[in-house]
């Protein structure tokens, strides 16, 4: 209640000036009907007025205001007219230019209080000593609001400043959370693809393979019926393991950890048993990976051994080569089918995906055809993390 209070008197600048003004009106009084100080009511009623009214607007237009009531005290001097408490005046004149306005607009009001107070001791004060005791009184008046109001406008700046700071960081965070939730729905996407192309690729290789051997090959059909019931089943687990992970509210359930180098060896069965003929082959001493770099790895043979079934031709013959050399891994996929020159629908995001996996460890992937025919996929992979200095 307190902060929404506050908040809508941000908004009302003249009913707050009002208010700060009010007290210079009523101590006036009192004065005024004692005698005013040796002056007519009438003429202490002006300037009480003079001075103070225009204090409504002094955070509205406080140039200007400052302007009204200096000049009303420079007429007040030349006239001889005694000074009135709503003299005040001029110093929130000062302190508000000084607090709201660029610093050589405060520097000017100073200046002239500086000359207003010399023009008051010379004007008010008799002998040498009272007008200079006067005018220090009064400049060291002066130079304390101007000092206040330039306080008060650094601290609003920086007040200001944070809280524009506090937004940034908030619209950044905001944002790099938005980041953040698009990466991941891409990795899931390229999860998806590699998985559902791949487990699809065996299965309609292994169909294919029933239909026909299904009347002159009875247990080979069976088997090849096999594969697609084991080969399906193991896609919808990594499907639901992909997709539980976009449940936000089911925290229970621990996900099957994410496939490395190891399952490479079971890819390679599954791929061969689907009847394309795989060559695995490692070169080197395997070196410790991490997870991620190892589901990499797995991915990008999976996906070149699902080109090669989807594209290679039904002899096709694929060799799969791990060449462990110092801090690099290549992964070397080649076959001998008709890839280069199969139809390309221009909707296929596998090689896309094999680049965007390679380049966050800071490796390359080459893909094209082979001089002798067939397809080639080559990535190079660091094993380690590199260390900043």
């Amino acid at each position: 209640m307190v902060a929404s209070v506050w908040e809508w008197l941000r908004g009302k600048k003249p009913l707050v000036d009002a208010f700060f003004a009010a007290p210079i009106m009523v101590l006036s009084v009192p004065t005024m009907l004692g005698g005013a100080y040796g002056m007519g009511v009438r003429w202490y009623g002006l300037m009480t007025v003079l001075l103070t009214v225009p204090l409504v607007l002094r955070r509205t237009y406080p140039r200007s205001v400052f302007a009204v009531v200096a000049l009303v005290s420079f007429f007040q001097c030349l006239a001889g007219i005694e000074p009135v408490q709503a003299n005040i005046a001029v110093l929130m004149g000062i302190y508000t230019v000084s607090a709201c306005l660029p610093f050589r607009w405060g520097f000017a009001s100073a200046l002239v209080g500086l000359v207003g107070a010399g023009m008051a001791a010379v004007r008010y004060s008799s002998g040498a000593d009272d007008r200079k005791f006067a005018f220090v009184t009064l400049a060291v008046l002066v130079a304390g609001v101007f000092v206040l109001g330039l306080h008060m406008r650094t601290r609003r700046a920086y007040l200001r400043s944070v809280e524009e700071r506090a937004e940034r960081l908030e619209r950044e965070r905001d944002t790099e959370v938005k980041m953040a939730m698009a990466a991941e729905r891409a990795r899931i996407a390229r999860e998806m693809h590699d998985v559902v192309a791949h487990n699809v690729s065996v299965i309609v290789v292994q169909a294919d393979g029933a239909s026909y051997a299904i009347d002159t090959d009875v247990a080979r059909a069976r088997q090849a019926l096999g594969t697609i019931s084991a080969t399906g089943r193991l896609a919808l687990a990594e499907m639901r393991r992909l997709l539980g992970v976009l449940r936000e509210d089911d925290d229970a359930g621990a996900f099957a950890p994410q496939p490395g180098v190891a399952e490479i060896d079971d890819l390679v069965e599954q791929v061969r048993a689907s009847g394309l003929a795989v060559d695995y082959e490692v070169d080197g001493t395997p070196a410790a990976m991490s997870e991620g770099r190892q589901l990499t790895v797995f991915r990008i043979v999976q996906e070149a051994l699902t080109n090669t079934l989807k594209h290679g031709g039904p002899r096709a013959r694929v060799c799969v080569r791990l060449r462990y050399a110092g801090d690099a891994l290549e992964i070397r996929v080649t076959d001998d089918g008709r890839g280069a020159a199969a139809f390309d629908d221009g909707r296929g995001h596998g090689l896309a995906g094999m680049r965007e996996r390679v380049a966050v460890y800071g490796g390359e992937v080459r893909a094209g055809p082979r001089p002798g025919g067939g397809f080639e996929v080559v990535a190079e992979i660091p094993v380690r993390e590199e260390v900043a200095a």
